[in-house]
């Protein structure tokens, strides 16, 4: 006779820890944004240094991996600002379509004008849409959950996973239409696809934002839609002069935040040496042909994402 209620409240905590639909949206939203960026961004660099004859810009490696450079620091400084006016003006689920809109036309620049005035065109719309896109995306995640929620840590690991696995088959989609599909001989001469790869990247954005507007209703609510931070209307009679000072516990956390972030600098400064500096290395010095066939450069940039798909479950389970 135990049985019964016993069977019931397992049935009650599986039930509890389902995760909302809501996070599979914003996974797949999050997957085809990172299928976008760095399908772009693996052949980015290439695109920069192969001759004008052969369909690149011709522009001096240094030269290149400096653009690359600002481009990049760029895309991790304007998540500042993009945050800071979904917070105060937008909401989040409109900050998303904007910098995912920005960022498809981006691609599209790129595809479209092939010489340096479309090159700063498009990366500058890059720039700005990722400062619209990126931190309002991983936010909504945590907003689909109460804040003492135990789903939200394995919530998080599903949706990085959307990203990795994104970032895994990006260029080896967007790197074969570059250097091999679209690639044309003539008297010798190599020509490459690039821009048939910038327009892979912005059609793997389409996908993502209408995937995130026709079902955003549906499976979101209302969570994301008002600006998280705006200023609530007060009573100017009763309206405080000073704001309230952070607590102790909030000047702790800030002065971690600072802390972790002099040392995480320094680990993506080397990251990002994968889509400059090792993939002219890649380029130039390493044997990429397997029996008659030469593998593209470009897809070796699916080796790091490919290896966290593959070793993460190991790691979690011996950590």
């Amino acid at each position: 006779m135990s049985a019964l209620p016993e069977t019931q409240t397992l049935q009650s905590q599986r039930t509890k820890m389902k995760h909302p639909p809501g996070l599979y949206l914003l996974f797949f939203t999050e997957l085809w944004e990172r299928f976008s960026y760095y399908g772009m961004r693996a052949i980015l660099v290439l695109y920069l240094t192969t001759e004008l004859v052969s369909g690149g810009l011709g522009i001096k490696p240094s030269v290149a991996m400096t653009i690359y450079g600002f481009f990049t620091g760029a895309v991790y400084f304007t998540p500042l600002v993009g945050g800071y006016l979904s917070d105060r003006v937008l909401g989040r689920r409109l900050a998303i379509t904007i910098g995912g809109i920005t960022m498809a036309l981006g691609n599209i620049v790129l595809f479209a004008i092939n010489n340096q005035t479309g090159l700063y065109i498009g990366l500058i719309l890059l720039i700005i849409g990722n400062g619209f896109f990126k931190p309002n995306i991983s936010t909504l995640v945590g907003e689909l959950y109460a804040p003492n929620d135990k789903r939200k840590d394995a919530a998080f690991t599903i949706f990085y996973m959307g990203i990795n696995l994104g970032a895994s088959f990006a260029p080896l989609v967007c790197g074969y239409l570059a250097e091999k599909y679209f690639a044309t001989n003539i008297n010798g001469v190599i020509h490459y696809g690039f821009k048939y790869g910038f327009l892979a990247a912005a059609i793997g954005m389409i996908i993502g934002q209408l995937i995130f507007n026709i079902f955003g209703n549906r499976y979101l609510g209302d969570i994301g839609k008002k600006p998280a931070g705006a200023p609530a209307k007060t009573n100017k009679a009763t309206e405080p002069k000073t704001k309230a000072p952070l607590t102790k516990q909030e000047k702790q956390n800030v002065a971690v935040i600072f802390i972790l972030t002099c040392f995480v600098v320094f680990f993506w400064a080397g990251f990002e040496q994968a889509g400059s500096s090792l993939t002219l290395y890649t380029d130039k010095f390493v044997d990429k042909s397997i029996g008659g066939w030469t593998m593209p450069t470009s897809w070796f940039q699916s080796l790091n994402p490919f290896f966290i798909i593959v070793l993460a479950p190991i790691v979690s389970q011996i950590w």
